[in-house]
Order: C-alpha cells, then sequence, then structure tokens
C-alpha cells in the first residue's frame, strides 16, 4: 500500500480498516514537513499494535522537490530502537526528514535488511491524474526516478518478508525485480524460511511472474483507487502456500493505490 502525504488521523483510521498483522507500506514520510513532520509508519505501528516497525529512506527530503541520496552518516534503516528526534529539534527543522519504504509488524522481527536498487539516471513522462484529489483530467508530467532500495524483515514464525517500491522506467524495473528474487533464493536456502515480495512493483497483470517458478497470491487491478484499471501491487511467493485467502479489498481514502491482503497459514 502508498502512503502519499495525509493527516495524522487518517493513518488510524484507515489501518483499522485493514487490520493487518502484517503491512508493507510504500511512499511513506519520515519527519517531511509536507506530512505535518510526523513519523508515518510509527502511526501506523500504533494503530496496529504492532510490536516492531521499520523505516528504509530511499533519499533524504522530499520526492519532486529538494532530495539527496543517502550519505554513509546516514541511518539507512530506522527502527523503535532508533533515537527519536525532539519535539524541538522537529519544530526548528533541524531533523533530516527522509521518503521510502517501511514495515510494521504483529508478529516478532528477528533481524532487518536494507537491499540497494539503483535508479535510472534518465527519467520520463508519467500520465498522472489532475486535480488536487487525483481525480482530474490526467497530464503528463516529467518525472525523475528517485534510489529504489528494499526492505526485508525476517520474521520470528519462519517467514521473511521484502517491502520494495520499484522504479518506474520500463526494463529497470524488471531488472530490480529479478535482482530481490535471485536474494530471496539465496536467503531461503540460508535461513529455511519462507519469501514474500510485497509492494509496488510498477509492473502490470502477470509480468512480475512471467517465466519463473514465483506466483501471485492476488490478481486484482489496484490503480487509481477510485476506480482502478491496472495492477501494481503485489504478494509474490515462490513457495507453496497451502491455504490461502484473498481478503476483499477496502479502500483506504488515504493512497491513490488500493491495498492488497491475504491470510495464509
Amino acid at each position: 500500500m502508498a502512503i502519499p502525504p495525509g493527516s495524522k488521523a487518517s493513518l488510524p483510521t484507515a489501518i483499522k480498516k485493514i487490520a493487518p498483522q502484517v503491512l508493507a507500506v510504500q511512499e511513506v514520510d519520515h519527519f517531511l514537513p509536507r506530512s505535518n513532520s510526523m513519523n508515518q509508519i510509527q502511526e501506523i505501528a500504533k494503530a496496529m499494535k504492532a510490536v516492531d516497525w521499520a523505516f528504509a529512506p530511499a533519499i533524504i527530503g522530499t520526492p519532486g522537490e529538494k532530495w539527496r541520496a543517502l550519505k554513509d552518516s546516514d541511518e539507512s534503516i530506522i527502527t523503535a530502537a532508533s533515537k527519536a528526534p525532539t519535539k524541538t529539534e522537529i519544530a526548528k527543522g533541524k531533523v533530516n526528514g527522509g521518503y521510502g519504504i517501511a514495515f510494521a509488524s504483529t508478529i516478532p522481527v528477528t533481524a532487518y535488511e536494507r537491499i540497494e536498487l539503483g535508479r535510472s539516471l534518465v527519467g520520463m513522462p508519467l500520465l498522472v491524474p489532475g486535480g488536487e484529489d487525483g481525480r482530474g483530467k490526467p497530464k503528463f508530467i516529467y518525472v525523475q526516478d528517485e534510489p529504489r532500495v528494499a526492505l526485508v524483515a525476517h520474521l520470528e514464525n519462519g517467514w521473511s518478508i521484502i517491502s520494495t517500491h520499484l522504479s518506474f522506467v520500463p526494463g529497470l524495473n524488471v531488472a530490480q525485480l529479478k535482482k530481490l528474487k535471485r536474494w530471496a533464493e539465496k536467503s531461503a536456502a540460508q535461513t529455511g524460511n519462507k519469501v514474500a515480495i510485497m509492494g509496488d512493483l510498477n509492473l502490470p497483470k502477470s509480468l512480475p511472474v512471467l517465466g519463473s517458478k514465483w506466483n501471485s497470491l492476488v490478481t486484482q487491478n489496484t490503480y487509481p483507487s477510485w476506480g482502478a484499471k491496472i495492477q501494481f501491487d503485489y504478494i509474490l511467493t515462490k513457495d507453496s502456500v497451502k491455504k490461502l485467502k484473498v481478503i476483499p479489498t477496502t479502500a483506504t481514502g488515504i493512497s491513490d493505490h488500493l491495498p492488497i491482503t491475504v491470510e495464509i497459514e
């Protein structure tokens, strides 16, 4: 599920609608002025009563405005155990806010990992909805790609979840997904965990599993949320799932993507 800028009050309401045990989110703000300088994934974790949460910044700053790539001095994975900025630091704008992907879970996490996926140096024109609510006449705008990353959460129950948001540049997103699949297969062999890749893959229906032994657990259009015509969001696994139940979609009201939810045993 993508989380664009939204009010603090809307996040808990949206999460309670979904009622997840494990949640992978993309387009997450972390102490950015445009989203009231809040820690969005922390608010999400509170709403779902998660025992663990983590945020992986893809960039420092605001996408489409002023931003930079991470430096060695920047924290690459921020968790509940990380030192939180004070209210004074936030108010004075002394916090290096970021934008990226996140994960929250009611199941304990034993370890987190981060995978760098790179970015396209060349942007491209994208057709985006118009109007403040996104329901206006679509228009083309030129968009620069930003660095892409994946956040891995190894769960206590024997699953490893990869949350990611791939590039919108054709070809590069396919290469990024192949890299994640190779990483997942190697990790599964080393840990014995089952692995799922979850997130906005920016690939249309069937392409993420075409020509591979991976399966898409949900086949459903997810974008745009007010009249979904294409699937960009997936839950992929190479492991067989004995019992699978696809949960009906609930529009959150805070995202231009529809969330997808499955219950597995």
